[in-house]
């Protein structure tokens, strides 16, 4: 069968999109701490056919702005976030194919417990959990979580491989076969189909054994989005979805070469992997009336938006200084942050020392910046291009407002992709694995 796009939906269990502007869409639904509200777009996904609808997830709203976090609650940026596990299973309850996938830290949470959470919405959804495996990054983070400073970048990575190590030994410490429930034997399991783990590392200790049987797909699938050299080297070695942004045909070949190189160096089939690129659509029936809803989604993103998602990102207060002075050295150094953004800024705005106003206009944090626009044609096209070079996978598709931005993509662009071969009719089978035409590991 020819090479078909994987499809993610890109979704928050907080008061917006990705894009802190998108609450104040006149269309935006305003019920996002209502079962309803997710169900709803989970039933638009699976309408779509998408594979999987994943939640992002931060651990505390963004304050680094001013070392304040009234602006973010004044101004609705990101600032109400649910439990995003808890929202996934509504969303479960109300949709049967759908891939569920959500964000847990390895920084801030322990092996068993993630191992448990996710084996356990494995069981329930019948084989559609996937887990994004994130390192945390900003300071609000670790003052939640007890902690007095973020990790150092690499050492947080240090500290995911052995986390990634124990959660995969628990999830593989029952055998398929290990329950017999035969009530006239009385035999509930065979003893000898459970392992314990045993772990002693240089960051955990976990002993087993697991309390959870092995789960519909083997165990979920995992999900990353590192973007740094070692972050990629992560996600090469144990990620089956990788989230990336790139902005070119060749930006996206480079990274995807790069990541399917870090693959099999460990051993693994490349083609178990696969990469999405994010990709902000704003879609109508025709060309003209896309650009004449993005004239309109042009006006509600607002500077304070940029600057705190800035902050957080960079793990810098941007308050600290004026909008055309530049970073120091000493400045751009020290950005403990997303690093990869930081890059992406000096080398798009061409300076070795940006300036604040260049961080808000070449990282377009908080805007919808580089969205497709257009009719079902001009978006299908953009997204053909990127797939058949070989710069992704697939697509992370991020909505401007909720459901609408979700509902246009699914009525325009879905039928134009799939009339072109390069969607999937229908789903393979019920689990997440089988969709994305994974192995059971």
């Amino acid at each position: 069968m020819a090479r078909q796009m994987v499809m993610v939906g890109f979704l928050q269990a907080q008061n917006c999109t990705n894009l802190p502007m998108s609450w104040r869409h006149p269309e935006s639904r305003l019920d996002f701490m209502s079962a309803a509200y997710y169900q709803e777009i989970g039933r638009v996904l699976e309408r779509g056919k998408f594979h999987l609808g994943f939640f992002d997830d931060r651990l505390a709203l963004p304050d680094r702005y001013g070392a304040d976090h009234t602006h973010a609650v004044e101004h609705g940026i990101r600032c109400v976030k649910l439990d995003p596990v808890a929202v996934l299973m509504a969303m479960g309850m109300a949709t049967t194919r759908l891939g569920l996938g959500a964000t847990c830290s390895t920084t801030y949470y322990e092996p068993f417990h993630v191992a448990r959470q996710f084996a356990t919405v494995d069981h329930l959804t019948g084989g559609r959990a996937a887990w994004n495996v994130v390192t945390s990054l900003n300071e609000g983070e670790a003052f939640n979580m007890g902690r007095t400073a973020v990790l150092e970048h690499d050492l947080r990575y240090d500290r995911a491989d052995e986390f990634m190590e124990v959660v995969l030994g628990h999830w593989q410490s029952w055998d398929a076969d290990a329950l017999i429930l035969d009530r006239e034997s009385g035999r509930f399991a065979d003893g000898a189909k459970l392992r314990r783990l045993d772990h002693k590392g240089e960051f955990f200790t976990s002993r087993g054994p697991f309390t959870v049987p092995r789960t519909p797909q083997g165990h979920p699938v995992i999900i990353q989005a590192g973007q740094s050299g070692r972050g990629r080297r992560f996600a090469g070695r144990w990620a089956e979805v990788i989230f990336a942004a790139a902005r070119t045909v060749e930006a996206g070949q480079m990274q995807y070469r790069t990541i399917k190189d870090a693959a099999a160096a460990c051993g693994r089939n490349p083609d178990h992997l696969s990469i999405c690129t994010l990709a902000t659509t704003v879609v109508a029936a025709t060309k003209a009336e896309a650009e004449d809803k993005m004239a309109a989604i042009e006006k509600l993103p607002l500077e304070i938006d940029a600057l705190s998602l800035l902050s957080e990102a960079l793990d810098f207060d941007f308050a600290k200084k004026a909008m055309d002075e530049a970073f120091s050295d000493a400045e751009l150094a020290g950005i403990s942050g997303m690093q990869t953004m930081r890059d992406g800024v000096v080398r798009a705005s061409g300076k070795t020392n940006p300036t604040v106003r260049d961080f808000i206009h070449f990282s377009g944090r908080a805007r919808p910046h580089g969205a497709m626009v257009g009719g079902p044609k001009e978006v299908a096209d953009r997204l053909e291009e990127l797939f058949t070079a070989g710069a992704c996978d697939g697509f992370v598709v991020a909505a401007t407002h909720v459901p609408g931005g979700y509902i246009d993509f699914v009525d325009h662009v879905v039928p134009e992709l799939q009339r072109r071969g390069l969607y999937h009719l229908d789903y393979v089978g019920p689990t997440l694995r089988e969709n994305l035409g994974l192995p059971v590991p």
